[in-house]
C-alpha cells in the first residue's frame, strides 16, 4: 500500500452513533442504521488507506476517522439529460415576450 503523507488533503469516515445508540424520537427506518460521518481535512501524520487517522478541517477542528482517499473529488451531478426539459427556456422566453416576433 501507498503511504499518504502528513498534510495531504484527505477524506475520512466514521460511525458517530451505532443504531442502538440513536434517539428513540427518530423514525423507525432511521433508527435501524448508524449515524455516519464523512469529512475532509489535512492529514495529521503519515498513514495508509484504511487506518484510523486524525485530520484538521478547514475550520481548524481535529476530527478522527478511517482514511478513505487522498485528494477527494466531487462526484455528484444534476442527473442524466432529460430531453423534455430542453425546450423550456425557449418556451418561457416566448411566453414572457408575448411571442417570438423578435426571433
Amino acid at each position: 500500500m501507498e503511504t499518504i503523507k502528513k498534510g495531504s488533503w484527505v477524506r475520512i469516515y466514521d460511525v458517530v452513533l451505532e443504531s442502538t445508540e440513536r434517539s428513540p424520537n427518530i423514525p423507525e427506518d432511521t433508527k435501524k442504521v448508524p449515524l455516519e460521518m464523512w469529512n475532509k481535512g489535512f492529514l495529521q501524520k503519515d498513514a495508509e488507506i484504511g487506518e484510523h487517522v486524525s485530520v484538521k478541517t478547514l475550520t481548524n477542528r481535529i476530527v478522527e476517522g478511517k482514511l478513505l482517499e487522498e485528494n477527494p473529488t466531487y462526484t455528484h451531478s444534476f442527473g442524466k439529460f432529460v430531453p423534455e426539459i430542453l425546450p423550456i427556456g425557449r418556451q418561457l422566453r416566448e411566453i414572457l415576450q408575448g411571442g417570438d416576433e423578435d426571433a
